[in-house]
């Protein structure tokens, strides 16, 4: 089995295959300070308190943005697993040519959805799903590929259609914005990032929720519009991210929505890497 990590800047995402399957996923709170031992104890845990699963581990892939939870996360996998992980980063075989300035800036989660991306969405031509509505899975043809990742930051990486990493866009998250408001101004309230009743709010917090959702969805529609723009193309769309299924529905331009892209994209890379794994 592998046991797929990814930490994030808010959380530590665990995925566990078994072959292509993801048996399951959980969640822990990204702190940088823990110790490979609270982390070795933690995994292990909830590896077998939902199936007796941390014995048949058998491989380990490790994606972070967090640079200092990198060696803990290592030497965990060591320690509990007796297992060398393998790394995300630009030097492995990613099946994408990065077409960067600098390629070792590319953010690990970005080169994991990207490659994800390209290989469930990017190579094959598919249809939109009957009436309008957005379809879960399945490739996106002969376009230039955008993925739009709902995190901490919204980040947007766009692929070419011959598997070239172009580029992207960062922009603050729906949690940042809220926070920054909320610390700044003397007399509004911290909300809940959701779909307020109208655009138009008409109390305090309506209105910030206003801003937030739609001003959110506004962006990822502009920014695919720019996109195209400098590309001179129609692109295709792709969602991942926490917050993909709240915001995606308001999006005019999401085609696809996956919440499994990270996790997948791992699987994907190790395959590449160092092969099969039991």
């Amino acid at each position: 089995m592998l046991l797929a990590i990814d930490a994030g800047n808010t959380n530590i995402v665990l995925g566990l295959f078994q072959k292509d399957k993801l048996l399951g996923s959980w969640r822990l709170t990204t702190q940088s300070y823990q110790t490979p031992d609270e982390l070795g104890l933690i995994i292990r845990r909830l590896l077998n308190v939902d199936g007796g699963y941390a014995e048949q581990i058998t491989a380990v892939v490790l994606s972070s943005v967090v640079p200092s939870i990198v060696r803990p996360l290592r030497e965990m996998a060591q320690r509990y697993f007796k297992l060398e992980p393998l790394v995300v980063g630009v030097e492995l075989d990613l099946g994408l040519e990065i077409d960067y300035d600098n390629p070792s800036e590319v953010g690990a989660d970005r080169l994991v959805n990207a490659v994800a991306a390209w290989e469930l969405y990017g190579k094959q031509p598919t249809s939109r799903s009957p009436e309008g509505s957005l379809p879960r899975g399945g490739p996106s043809g002969s376009k230039p590929l955008v993925l739009v990742d709902f995190g901490t930051a919204i980040t947007f990486c766009v692929i070419s259609i011959d598997g070239k990493y172009l580029g992207g866009i960062i922009f603050p998250g729906g949690p940042l914005l809220s926070q920054s408001l909320w610390q700044h101004t003397a007399k509004l309230p911290r909300v809940e990032l959701k779909k307020p009743p109208s655009a138009i709010g008409r109390t305090t917090i309506n209105s910030i929720q206003s801003g937030l959702f739609f001003g959110i969805a506004s962006v990822v529609d502009g920014m695919i519009g720019r996109i195209e723009e400098e590309l001179q193309q129609r692109v295709s769309v792709v969602a991942t991210g926490g917050l993909a299924e709240i915001i995606a529905s308001e999006c005019r331009r999401i085609e696809h929505i996956n919440s499994e892209l990270t996790l997948q994209g791992l699987r994907l890379i190790y395959l590449r890497n160092r092969g099969a794994y039991d």
